[in-house]
């Protein structure tokens, strides 16, 4: 009896820690990389539409919570056409789950969304090729993500 019992307890063991390791797994930290490549001569004009709602949700989302920081760049120099990317952002949301609001914040700041879909279509039109990446920080001493 008592070895089952002992049994018993172990196999919960092992089931809780595998039920911690999920757990811990989904509030660990997410991060998401945007990346565009927009038509050569319209950056310009691609940037202040992006500025004006996908900078204003994120920036909304950090306040609310749901994005712990972004960071967009640009590049310095030139590629060739074919791996030329112009806007990368680099979002940090506390964990996946915060991820899937920003439709909900999109909503909230942007009550005329005739106007919203008019403006990030032509954004879109503008847009050669995008990718949304979640990226990994890899430890370099062991090569696991982290």
């Amino acid at each position: 009896m008592r070895t089952k019992f002992l049994s018993a307890l172990l196999a919960a063991g092992v089931v809780l820690g595998a039920g911690l390791e999920a757990a811990s797994a989904a509030d660990a930290p997410y991060q998401v990389e945007w990346v565009y490549h927009v038509k050569y001569g319209y950056q310009g004009e691609w940037w202040k539409i992006f500025r004006k709602y996908q900078i204003a949700i994120l920036d909304r989302e950090k306040q609310l919570g749901y994005v712990t920081d972004y960071t967009v760049y640009k590049p310095g120099l030139h590629t060739s056409e074919d791996s030329r990317w112009d806007y990368r952002i680099v979002i940090t949301y506390p964990n996946y789950e915060a991820s899937r609001h920003e439709g909900e914040v999109e909503h909230l700041l942007f009550a005329d969304t005739d106007a919203v879909a008019k403006e990030e279509n032509r954004r879109w039109e503008l847009t050669v090729n995008h990718w949304d990446l979640p990226i990994h920080q890899v430890d370099p001493h062991t090569g696991s993500a982290e």
